[in-house]
Parts: C-alpha cells; sequence; structure tokens
C-alpha cells in the first residue's frame, strides 16, 4: 500500500509540475508592502500643503495620507468639496459635508471580468457610504447637511483626517484614522454640548454595489448582517426586507455590517464608544422583486463625555483577515441556515486547511483542491473497507434475520435477543447497519461546507486553472459536471456488478448522476473540481473492494 502511495504521490507532483508549465497561471495583481508611504498633496490648502511639504523634505518614515481636495461646490446652504485620502491597498473619497466617506476604491481587485479594468469601489454613485445625524432628545440634527473644516495632521504617527463643526451650539468633531494598508479606519468623534441621553444615528446608504461578473448571484448575496454581543450573527438579506415593515434589532450589538458576495463595509464599535444599542433595516422604496439596494440605521449612545467610537473595516472578506480582526466576524457569511451549528465548524476547519496546503505548497489553489480531495478518500479507506466487509455479512444473514423475525413476530423481548445472539455469532452488533453508512455520512458534512465556503471565498476569486478562467464561477464549457455524472455513474456501475440484483439501485444509478449533474451545472466549477476528483479517487477504490467483496462471497464467514 506505502509503494502505492508513494509512486502515486511521485506521479501527482509530476502532473503538477508540467501542468502549471503548460497552463501558466495568471499573476495575481501584487500587494503593496504594508508600511508603504503615503503622502499629504493638497492643491488649495495652505495648512496641509506645508505639513506635507515638512513631511516630505524630512524623509520621515511615518505613514501618512494622500490628501487631495477637489474644486468646491456653492449651493444656497453649504460649501462642500471632495477629499482623497490614498493608503497602499484602499483609496477614500470623503466629503466636507457630513464629514463622511463618498466610496472606498480597492486598489487590489477589480469588477468582474477581468477585462473590464476597473477597481472593485464599495460606493454608489453620488451617494455616501455613510451619513451623520444626532438625536437629542426631540430633535435631530442633520450632520449629513453640515460643512465641516478638515485636518490631515497624523494621529500618533498613523495617517489621519479630521473632521470639526458647530451646530446649533454643539461642537462636533469626527476623526478618521487609517491603518497602514488601508481597510481599517478608527473613527473617533466628540460632541460637546450633547447630554448623555444623546443617541449618535449612523445610516448606511443603499448597500453595495454589484462589481462580480454574474450579477444575479451578486444581487442575491447583498444582506446586511447582525452580530449581538451574546448571539451568533445572523443575515437580513435585502429580499426579506420591507420598506413598510423595517427589521429592527434591539439588543446591544457587537458589529454590523454591509456585504456582497466578495467585500464587506462593517462598522465595530471600540472603546471609548458604548456598543451599538439597536439597528433597524429597511428595504429601498419602490424596489422590485429583486431587490438591489437597502438602508441600515444603527444607533450608538454617547458617552457621559459625548464620546462616540468604531472601526470601519472597508474591504474584502478574506477569512484571516476578518477572524483577526476577532468579535467573529469571520461569521459575517453565517454559513447552513438550520444545518448551521453543523456546517459552520467544518466551514471553519476546511478554510483553515485550504489555505494551510496553498501557503505550504506555494501551488495554485486548484491544486489545493485536488489534493484536499484525494486526502479525504485516503483517510476514509479504512473506514470503506470496514463498511464494505460488514455490508456483506449483513447480505449473507439475511435470510436467517428474517427467520427470525418471522419465528418471533409477536414476541419483542425475544426477537431482540435472538438478532443480538445472531450479530454476536457472526461478529457483528445490532450498530452494524449504522456503521456501514458511516463512510458516506462522513464526507457531506465536508461537502455542505465547501458549497458553502465558495459562495463567499474571495481567495478563489479571479484564479484561473487550466482550462477554467475563475475557479468560483461555473465551468464554461460544463466539462467538470459532465465528468463528475460519468464518474458516478461508473462508481455505482462497479459497486452494482459485484452485489446481489437489486432493481431499485439500479435505477438510482441512472437517475442520481443526472439529478447531481443539473444541481452541478452552474454552481462554482472549484466545487464542481473538488467533487469530480473525490469521485475519480474514489474508483481504485470501489475496484479494490468489488474485488475483495467477491472474494468474501465464496468464504464462509467466520463467526
Amino acid at each position: 500500500m506505502e509503494k502505492r502511495l508513494l509512486i502515486a504521490l511521485a506521479l501527482a507532483a509530476i502532473v503538477i509540475i508540467v501542468s502549471q508549465k503548460i497552463f501558466p497561471s495568471v499573476p495575481a495583481p501584487s500587494n503593496l508592502a504594508m508600511d508603504s508611504l503615503g503622502t499629504v498633496v493638497t492643491n488649495d490648502s495652505e495648512h496641509n500643503s506645508s505639513f506635507f511639504d515638512s513631511t516630505v523634505a524630512s524623509g520621515s518614515n511615518t505613514p501618512s495620507t494622500q490628501l487631495t481636495r477637489s474644486r468646491m461646490v456653492d449651493t444656497a446652504e453649504t460649501r462642500s468639496e471632495t477629499l482623497t485620502v490614498a493608503m497602499p491597498k484602499a483609496t477614500y473619497h470623503f466629503t466636507s459635508v457630513g464629514a463622511a466617506p463618498l466610496d472606498v476604491v480597492l486598489n487590489d481587485y477589480h469588477v468582474m471580468p477581468k477585462a473590464s479594468n476597473q477597481k472593485v469601489n464599495l460606493g454608489r454613485p453620488h451617494i455616501p457610504l455613510l451619513t451623520y445625524a444626532l438625536l437629542k432628545g426631540k430633535d435631530t440634527l442633520q450632520l449629513s447637511r453640515t460643512a465641516f473644516s478638515t485636518d490631515s495632521t497624523p494621529v500618533s504617527g498613523k495617517p489621519a483626517i479630521a473632521f470639526s463643526a458647530d451646530v446649533q451650539s454643539t461642537r462636533v468633531k469626527i476623526a478618521y484614522v487609517f491603518t497602514n494598508d488601508g481597510y481599517l479606519a478608527n473613527v473617533h468623534g466628540t460632541i460637546k454640548g450633547a447630554d448623555s441621553t444623546a443617541v449618535l444615528l449612523l445610516r448606511l446608504n443603499r448597500g453595495l454595489p454589484f462589481v462580480e461578473a454574474d450579477s444575479v448571484d451578486d444581487l442575491h448575496s447583498l444582506a446586511y448582517v447582525a452580530k449581538p454581543l451574546h448571539e451568533d450573527a445572523h443575515s437580513i438579506p435585502f429580499a426579506k426586507l420591507d420598506s413598510l415593515a423595517p427589521s429592527i434589532e434591539r439588543d446591544s450589538l457587537a458589529w454590523v455590517a454591509s456585504k456582497n458576495k466578495y467585500f464587506l463595509l462593517a462598522l465595530i464599535p471600540t472603546r471609548p464608544g458604548k456598543p451599538f444599542s439597536a439597528a433597524v433595516f429597511t428595504r429601498g422604496l419602490h424596489e422590485p422583486k429583486a431587490v438591489s439596494s437597502a438602508d441600515a440605521l444603527i444607533l450608538q449612545p454617547l458617552t457621559q463625555s459625548g464620546e462616540f467610537a468604531f472601526d470601519m473595516y472597508s474591504g474584502p472578506q478574506e477569512w484571516r483577515r476578518l477572524h483577526q480582526m476577532g468579535n467573529n466576524l469571520e461569521h459575517v457569511n453565517p454559513y447552513g441556515s438550520f444545518l448551521r451549528p453543523v456546517v459552520q465548524p467544518f466551514a471553519t476547519i476546511v478554510m483553515q486547511v485550504v489555505l494551510w496546503i496553498h501557503d505550504r505548497l506555494k501551488i495554485n489553489y486548484g491544486w489545493v483542491l485536488i489534493i484536499f480531495g484525494i486526502t479525504i478518500r485516503i483517510l476514509l479507506w479504512p473506514l470503506n473497507q470496514g463498511a464494505m466487509r460488514n455490508s456483506l455479512k449483513l447480505q449473507r444473514i439475511q435470510p436467517q434475520l428474517q427467520e427470525i423475525q418471522k419465528k418471533y413476530k409477536s414476541n419483542p423481548e425475544k426477537l431482540q435477543t435472538e438478532m443480538s445472539k445472531l450479530y454476536r455469532d457472526h461478529g457483528m452488533s445490532p450498530f452494524t447497519p449504522l456503521a456501514g453508512c458511516l463512510p458516506m455520512l462522513i464526507p457531506m458534512p465536508v461537502l455542505f461546507a465547501l458549497y458553502f465556503v465558495f459562495q463567499n471565498t474571495i481567495e478563489f476569486r479571479g484564479v484561473s486553472f487550466l482550462w477554467l478562467p475563475d475557479l468560483s464561477q461555473r465551468d464554461p464549457f460544463f466539462i467538470l459536471p459532465a465528468l463528475m455524472g460519468i464518474s458516478m455513474y461508473v462508481l455505482s456501475w462497479i459497486s452494482l456488478r459485484s452485489g446481489p440484483p437489486n432493481p431499485q439501485a439500479k435505477t438510482m444509478a441512472y437517475i442520481f448522476p443526472v439529478m447531481m449533474v443539473v444541481f452541478f451545472w452552474r454552481l462554482a466549477s472549484g466545487l464542481n473540481l473538488y467533487y469530480a476528483v473525490q469521485n475519480l479517487a474514489t474508483l481504485p477504490q470501489q475496484w479494490l473492494i468489488a474485488r475483495e467483496r467477491a472474494k468474501l462471497a465464496v468464504t464462509p464467514t467466520s463467526g
């Protein structure tokens, strides 16, 4: 067995090397270093220009923002300008009216298909990502209509931009401090003149835009996600919202997020601020059945000193990055619906294993899935062997079981005793039939987990493999679904040849492969690849099992 395994691994390594030469992978976009420097540029602000000049002249290694002001726009009420903050991985556009982010451009990700050559933008045109209001008793101050002054002085050596304004005898300050990569901004604000009952209202507007090749799939992924402090995160899909009956979360919340298929805008309350006290989710007005926009209103009470604080994450749904941020943010995609208690742990394990294999071997994710599928089958080999022997023993004692059931059908106690004795005489137990099903049941949680993981795993997005342009999208030639169906039929055919005649099993041998092909026809090619490899890896096992079953069928069973 060890010799065959070593030969198989050697052949697999040769195939991997040769195929990578024949089918070179499309290079991934280069990531800027985490400590890449920004610059501060101002076209019409004297104090910011002086800061930029001093920073560049001194050759400081302190990260800083690149701040660019656009031409001011005068209106009857306000005087607005757009400010650009450029970081290594993300570029923010802020408006001075409302002190809010207009959008966030992700520098390392492009709108699909790749040919579009357009970077992913988490904002919608002419709609701020986030707006503020202040609830003071019965009054509501709409900060989104207030013109703020700006300052780009770094905070603790980190790039930052601060806004300040006076609103009806209330002094409002809002500061954004950016991490080195730019996906995360620490937001801190103070409101002087507001009492301890005042509440900050944060509004996430419309949700994230479509950026995937399959817009229908992206539409179905649009959702808000809320994480109560002492409960699991749960999703509120746009399609399930009602414009007249909002969905309300009244518990204290650890975070609230807006998501599409692969990207995320999350607000996470931090100290010295208080947890979010509630959230209200509303469907957009006049939306058709396919809901493409919705609003979220989040409430954060002010502290005694009038402070609020939260982190704003704007970036990809990278499992490791979200996991490192804590608060179970990696569960922003609650997998499995009612099967979640079973699927979610397996999904976490699958992600960790797949990422570990990719990091260790430095190979394409397609090969990672192939290795993962083969490994699962090798691990299940002893269970398959045991299940085969138990199945054969059960078939051979079926006549005796039927005789006992007929003889003692009116005496349940005697029936149970005689059946237990028959099982014991043939080296089995009453649980042997269940044990025979175990090898079929064990791969199912992994398959379910992979199904859900592939829905939102950004690591597979845009990854080409052999003839597949994108592992997260369907096979354009439908080769893998067809291969999967054929391999399933061959597995059934081998099993039927070595077993006793069974008309029902013969019928299922034709129907089940067709059903699975129809189900997998438009699913992610990576999932099809994994399942097809599972079937192909099972073929030699099934053949060997059939041979052993044929030998055991003519050998008396030891009792």
